[in-house]
């Protein structure tokens, strides 16, 4: 009797055994359940016509093709952040691109404040503001109004016109959109004692720190998988894209003691004026010297 029960539980045990490895074969074949069949992760071909402003990424070199690569492969396998980025493009870029055109950038620029601050306006953590992200001493330095009561960092009109006026001398120095790039990250005095120090003139031949190494390949990045969405594999239909509703234009030369109550005169909240006007940092507006302020009040 005890070797019969001894007989049938290991014959028992082999059957369980049996079927559970049956059980993980099938599950390892299966294409209904096989993660390699219905999700496929692909290299990606570089394009070879990428450039910055019309200035070529030279992909003939090993060094430069491989960092081009790894930024276009971030760009489009971090498939939630692509496409927020997408999104808040389609709301930015409308104001963007006529004031590049107006202060002579080109249009290529606006990928970079969009690589700078991914279009919210928050502070880093060094402390650069708004979507062109300017430090404070640079701000005030290009002629911004930076205050505890007021940051025109976080006025997209104004903030464009510094960025565009800082880039374009940049330009003048360097010779190269591409060296001006990356001097907005790394700035000027670092990026011309790099190039002296090393013997070279171009930015893709130069040695620089590692935020500026990836930084200008960044802006390019964007520019192309953007610019191509559905070939990068982003799906989505006109109205899952961000706008930015119409707005009006008023002129204020006298201090506003509660922007509360101003709003309220509009038929907006306190969150709907700042949303619009997120240069005017506190719950007032002091101007003391009576300067002409223009504020944007939503008419939808």
């Amino acid at each position: 009797m005890y070797k019969s029960f001894r007989f049938l539980s290991l014959l028992s045990v082999l059957i369980v055994t049996i079927l559970f490895f049956n059980a993980m074969n099938k599950d390892e074949i299966d294409p209904v359940t096989s993660t390699h069949e219905t999700y496929k992760i692909k290299a990606i071909k570089l394009p070879l016509n990428l450039n910055l402003a019309g200035e070529k990424v030279p992909l003939g070199k090993a060094d430069v093709r491989e960092r081009m690569d790894r930024e276009i492969l971030v760009n489009t396998y971090w498939q939630s952040n692509g496409l927020l980025l997408i999104k808040r493009a389609n709301k930015y870029f409308p104001i963007l691109e006529p004031l590049l055109k107006k202060y002579g950038l080109p249009d290529d620029f606006k990928f970079l404040a969009l690589a700078e601050s991914a279009f919210i306006d928050e502070t880093s953590s060094v402390g650069a503001a708004g979507i062109w992200h300017f430090m404070k001493n640079t701000g005030k330095e290009y002629g911004l109004e930076i205050n505890k009561n007021v940051d025109e960092r976080y006025n997209i009109e104004k903030s464009t016109k510094v960025a565009s006026e800082y880039l374009i001398k940049a330009k003048k120095k360097f010779n190269s959109w591409t060296l001006a790039a990356a001097a907005y990250n790394a700035g000027s005095f670092g990026i011309s004692k790099r190039l002296e120090e090393q013997q070279v003139n171009n930015y893709y031949d130069a040695l620089l720190p590692d935020e500026t190494e990836r930084y200008v390949f960044r802006i390019i990045a964007l520019k192309e998988v953007i610019s191509n969405p559905k070939k990068y594999g982003f799906s989505y239909d006109a109205e899952d894209l961000y706008t930015l509703p119409k707005t009006r234009t008023i002129k204020v030369d006298t201090a506003i003691t509660n922007i509360t109550q101003f709003a309220k005169k509009f038929g907006i909240t306190y969150k709907e004026f700042k949303i619009y006007n997120p240069w005017l940092r506190e719950n007032k507006l002091n101007n003391k010297s009576r300067k002409l302020y223009e504020i944007k009040i939503p008419t939808e």
